[in-house]
Order: C-alpha cells, then structure tokens, then sequence
C-alpha cells in the first residue's frame, strides 16, 4: 500500500514535470510523516532508519514521481554523511537532532566549475576571516538549491592545500547567499529544480566535518549515493513495468484463450527488473552488515568494494533505460501518448538523467584504474 507521500507525489507528478516546479506538495507530506529525519538515529529524535529503509523509501517515491524519489535520495545521503561522519562535533549532534525536530532538507554543493565532474577534487578553499571562514564557489548544479534549507558544501581545506585535501561543510540558512547562473530547462528529473549558482559563504568552524572529505566519501557519500539514486531508477523502471503489465492483461482479456505477442516480451522486462531489484537489495544490505560489522568501515574503503558499488550504479543507470525503452515498446502507441494511461513519455525521460548522473564514462574509466591495482578477491 502506498504511504501518503507517495500518493501525493503520484498525483502531482504530471504537473511537476510539466511545470518544470517543485515538487512542494509532496516535500510537506513528508516532513508531516517525518521522513526528512529517517536516518536520523532515535536518540536524537529521528526514526534510526537503515539503508535498506531509505532504498525502500526513494524506490516507492521513485514509481510515483522520479524527481521526488530523486530529492528524498539526495536529502538522505548529506543526513548519511552527517550521521556517520560529523557526530564528533557538538555543532553537528545539535543539528542533526535538528534536522530531524524542524524536517530540514539538506541540498548538495559537491559540484563546481572547472573540475570537470570530480567529487574527489575542489578549486574553491576554506579562506580565513574575522568570524570563521569565507567561502566562494561556483558550482554547475544545486540540487534544488534554491528550496533547501541548508547546504552541505565540499572544499578544499585551505587557500594552500592540495586539490584533494577537502572538507565537507554545514552551511546554516543565513550564512550565504545564492546568485543563480544556469537554468534548468532539463529533458527530465526536472522537478529537482538544480540549475547553477554562485555560493558566497561565512563558515562557522564548528559546522566543518572532523574528518577528512576522503572518508565521507569513500565511506559514506559515494556507495549510499549509488545505492540511493539506484532505488530511485529503480522505482521508475517498476512504474514502467506495472504499465506494461496492465497493458497486456488488458489485451489478453480481448481474446481470451490466447497469449498476446507482447506477454513474451513482458516476461523479459519484468525479468530485468528482478535482477535490478536484487542487485540494489544486495548491494544495500552488503553496506549495512560493513557498518554494523568489526572492522566493517575498513572493507568500505577497500577497492574491492568501491568497483562493487560502482558497478551497481552502472548496471542500474542502463537496465531503467532498457527496461523503461521495452515497456514503450510492449505498449506501442498507448505507451507513446502522453495523454494515454500507458503513457511512459515521462518515465522514459527521467531514465535518461541516470546515466548522466556522474557520466558513466567516469566511472568505468575509475574502475578500469582500480582493476589494474587490485590485488583483492572480486
């Protein structure tokens, strides 16, 4: 049965991809049913949701509207990495007990011009100043930037240090301001509202991470990422499949006695979508046994792990394009209408935004790097 948020995000999914807008209604329904503190532990006023809650959640947000199981993904892998990385700050204990009072949404700065889509480098640097730090970077894309409440921001540490050598950084409603440089007149996902902008920044020094960005995102920030986002996929490719399905029941029911000539190809898709549903499930319960485990946050750091949780986002940003293409095909027309109630234009749009996330060529050129070092079993 599908919870309230998902309903509402169902019926507003039209007219948020139309629009172009945010997708409000569902975010309010949400915060009501405290889904912005999921992950947030109970001893801090949160639900102490695991990973495979949070899978659970933007797979079923996914089917209704991708831009807001997109959101939902995105708002709990900066509460992941504040969780598992920043509780060593009294700051950072009294925001995420926040987080989860007041339902903030937590956007993502990770992005900025000239490092051609490195997570794991930054130009911009934490720059000294009377009251903390200043900050200025210019970032591509903020997921709904101009709608979140706060920022988590990556830098560099210092004007002087290394690329690589980055911090992740709180930013408080308040202490920056926002000047937009792109628009985002997208193919699809285009609810998430994440055009570009110019960040200006105070910093307070108690809302910079106690570790170093390499961690956050070796451990945190990148597997949840991918395991999010392919919950998501996910979802939107079983959208496409219960269409089909419908689609082809409706058929069989014309003639009865007979199987239509699409039901073969639905056994395909609904094939691919099993073994996508695994792989995300899989891969979900491998990252939370590593954290629960002795010794776990070291195996999430090995490479064996990392070309693992790449590959998830690989085969997961290919098998919704496939899976969500040959539903089109099942449905033909009625698939192809955007007026139809087999209608797939949407779904097939936003499947298209998921290879592009963090282009796989990236990523298989990072994997192709790690193969030639590896010395573990894979």
């Amino acid at each position: 049965m599908s919870t309230p948020a998902a309903i509402m995000a169902a019926q507003n999914a039209d007219d948020v991809d139309r629009q172009a807008r945010f997708p409000s209604e569902f975010l309010a329904e949400a915060k009501r049913a405290k889904l912005l503190g999921a992950y947030v532990p109970t001893r801090f006023g949160g639900l102490g949701g695991s990973i495979s809650d949070l899978s659970a959640m933007c797979a079923e947000f996914g089917e209704s509207c991708a831009a807001s199981g997109m959101i939902m993904a995105m708002h709990q892998i900066q509460v992941a990495c504040l969780v598992h990385h920043g509780l060593g700050a009294p700051e950072i204990c009294s925001y995420v007990a926040e987080i989860a009072e007041r339902q903030l949404l937590i956007g993502s700065v990770t992005s900025e011009v000239g490092i051609g889509g490195d997570l794991r480098s930054s130009l911009c640097a934490l720059e000294p100043a009377p009251m903390g730090y200043a900050l200025v970077k210019d970032a591509p894309t903020i997921s709904y930037g101009a709608q979140a409440d706060d920022l988590l921001v990556t830098a560099r540490r210092a004007p002087d240090a290394a690329a690589a050598d980055q911090v992740a950084v709180v930013m408080r409603n308040g202490t920056y301001a926002l000047e937009q440089t792109s628009s985002w007149d997208t193919v699809g996902m285009r609810g998430t509202c994440s055009p570009g902008f110019r960040m200006v920044a105070q910093v307070d020094s108690g809302y910079i991470l106690p570790i170093p960005f390499a961690d956050v995102a070796s451990q945190t920030m990148v597997p949840v990422s991918h395991i999010l986002w392919a919950s998501t996929w996910l979802g939107i490719a079983t959208a496409a499949v219960k269409r089909a399905h419908t689609f082809v029941r409706e058929q069989a029911r014309k003639n009865p006695g007979t199987v239509p000539p699409a039901a073969s190809h639905l056994a395909e898709v609904w094939s691919e979508l099993q073994t996508m549903r695994h792989s995300v499930r899989q891969t979900a319960a491998e990252y939370e046994t590593s954290r629960c485990s002795p010794g776990g946050l070291q195996h999430l750091s090995t490479l064996a792990f990392s070309v693992r949780v790449n590959n998830l986002k690989l085969t997961a940003s290919r098998q919704v394009v496939d899976i969500v293409n040959g539903c089109m095909m099942i449905c033909g027309l009625a698939g192809y209408k955007n007026d139809s109630r087999f209608g797939l234009g949407r779904q097939l749009r936003d499947a298209y935004s998921a290879p592009l996330m963090v282009a796989n060529d990236r990523i298989v050129a990072a994997n192709a790097s790690m193969l030639l070092v590896l010395k573990e079993e894979l």
